[in-house]
């Protein structure tokens, strides 16, 4: 039985297969819709709404959406990029985001992502949260005001028995990202730099590690971010 479905993207038609989302089947077609939350292997959750789309006049999650025969979809609209920027300039009003600073400036996706849709002044205030640092893991530190809450870590960073090492703590404003006291005290190395890794932002740090590339040569210094997948 034949599982390929077409729909299009912005008037591009695009051919996949059923069972995909949509940010997959993009993906697949070279069609660079842009998440942060969204995670390879992972379950989407559609936390971010960076993948935001209009599917039919309707404001849909591209990575939570399932691919569907026949769909016209609205991505790279001038609608679209601003609710994208929007996002982007909340998540930086929210928390201190000071990249030349940071230790993932050049690999962060979310710094990436202000370069790549033109982010100069924010049209938000600054909240300067004062959210502390947690270094008591003897691998790891938690940077909470870097923190976008976007679960990667949580979804991703598990211990053999299928235990989380990161979790949420509290709700609405005060909600926060903690790694567990306990697990976190004997968090495999292998771990702990994954979870350094998979995190977008600079809120997860393996400790008494520095920089492996100089600025002007890390990951989204010279190629911006989608930009592999996008016609």
């Amino acid at each position: 039985m034949d599982q390929t479905i077409k729909f299009t993207i912005d008037g591009t038609i695009v051919t996949t297969q059923k069972g995909l989302t949509i940010v997959e089947a993009a993906k697949d077609n070279g069609i660079y819709i842009p998440t942060l939350c969204n995670f390879e292997g992972a379950k989407p959750k559609g936390c971010c709404r960076m993948c935001t789309i209009k599917i039919n006049s309707r404001y849909m999650t591209a990575c939570t959406t399932p691919a569907a025969d026949g769909m016209e979809i609205e991505s790279n609209t001038e609608e679209i990029t601003d609710i994208r920027k929007s996002i982007i300039e909340l998540l930086f009003v929210s928390g201190n985001h000071f990249c030349p600073a940071c230790e993932k400036s050049g690999n962060c996706e979310l710094q990436a992502l202000a370069y790549k849709y033109q982010m100069l002044v924010p049209r938000f205030p600054f909240i300067f949260p004062q959210k502390g640092i947690d270094a008591s893991s003897p691998r790891l530190m938690k940077e909470q005001n870097r923190c976008i809450a976007c679960k990667r870590c949580i979804k991703t960073i598990k211990d053999e028995e299928g235990r989380n090492y990161f979790a949420y703590k509290n709700r609405g404003y005060a909600l926060e990202v903690i790694l567990d006291p306990e697990l976190g005290k004997d968090i495999p190395e292998d771990l702990a730099k994954l979870a350094m890794e998979n995190c977008p932002v600079g809120s997860i740090i393996y400790k008494e590690k520095g920089f492996d590339e100089p600025i002007g040569s890390r990951k989204f210094d010279k190629t911006p971010i989608g930009s592999e997948i996008e016609v």
